[in-house]
């Protein structure tokens, strides 16, 4: 299934229950897609985890209901699964500056909670418009690094890359330096239909590349990447705009490629043309496992 057919399945999928108790495993059960994979693609393109954007469309539909029905405001907020008045007020007023109450008295229908996706033509014109991957065969690369999990909603990457550049520091290796360094995400049984969600844990693994079967004493874990076929972006910028290639390579390239995502980690990859996470020059390599 296209990427595009799987975000439009799954969207009308959370139409259809927006007054049931649905969650993010039921809409990635509902797409026959990877469901690590899907997560990532739904949040990059619509700008929110799944989950989010569930909480946000129940959101929208509660201050419709506000102005066009008689239903009283706990009766709404318990019909979209907010546990009490006090709670959906909150979450009303947290989301968009105003009680469900005024929202009623003003009698105005803004539907000012819609949260839209990014329009594809807008991510076309942006500079990584006519970003064209390198499709290639990677050998398998060993990588010592630090596995730990991680989930859609809290990313701790940044606070273990920083562990492990300080942890490279006490090495005292010069050649550390300029070895490849990797961002890895797994694909794992965590992520199955049974259990996902935008909070299940995930593994990621960063780490440096080093000769395989490198003995160390670092007290680094290791993995080895598995040889196959990847598409191979760069990204040029800083780090924070990573999401605006991740966005266009999901949105744009995936469902006019032709190409199919392969069950194997996607990575990302750091070598001296990466000048720093505040860098607009600096150049990351992005892969992901086609087939």
């Amino acid at each position: 299934m296209e990427c595009h057919q799987a975000i439009g399945k799954a969207i009308v999928f959370i139409e259809n229950h927006l007054s049931e108790p649905i969650k993010a495993s039921d809409v990635a059960g509902a797409v026959p897609y990877s469901y690590y994979h899907f997560h990532r693609y739904f949040s990059a393109v619509m700008g929110e985890s799944i989950g989010s954007y569930i909480r946000s469309r129940r959101l929208t539909q509660a201050a419709w209901e506000l102005v066009h029905t008689e239903k009283r405001v706990l009766d709404i907020g318990l019909s979209f699964y907010f546990e009490s008045a006090e709670s959906f007020t909150r979450a009303f007023k947290s989301r968009y500056g105003i009680t469900p109450t005024a929202y009623r008295k003003n009698g105005v229908d803004t539907l000012i909670c819609s949260r839209k996706p990014i329009p594809t033509n807008e991510i076309d014109s942006i500079r990584y418009a006519d970003l064209k991957p390198e499709i290639m065969t990677i050998p398998p690369t060993y990588v010592l690094g630090i596995r730990f999990e991680t989930s859609i909603d809290e990313n701790n990457s940044v606070s273990m890359w920083e562990q492990l550049n300080q942890q490279i520091i006490t090495f005292h290796d010069p050649q550390l330096s300029f070895c490849r360094r990797f961002e890895i995400y797994e694909v794992a049984d965590s992520c199955c239909a049974q259990s996902f969600g935008a909070d299940c844990s995930i593994n990621a693994f960063i780490g440096i590349e080093c000769p395989t079967g490198t003995q160390t004493d670092y007290g680094l874990q290791a993995k080895e990447l598995s040889q196959g076929k990847y598409a191979k972006f760069i990204h040029v910028g800083t780090v924070d705009t990573l999401l605006t290639t991740y966005q266009y390579i999901w949105s744009v390239w995936f469902p006019k490629s032709g190409y199919e995502l392969a069950e194997q980690d996607d990575f990302e990859c750091y070598t001296e043309r990466f000048l720093g996470p505040n860098n607009p020059d600096s150049e990351i390599d992005i892969y992901f496992p086609i087939k």
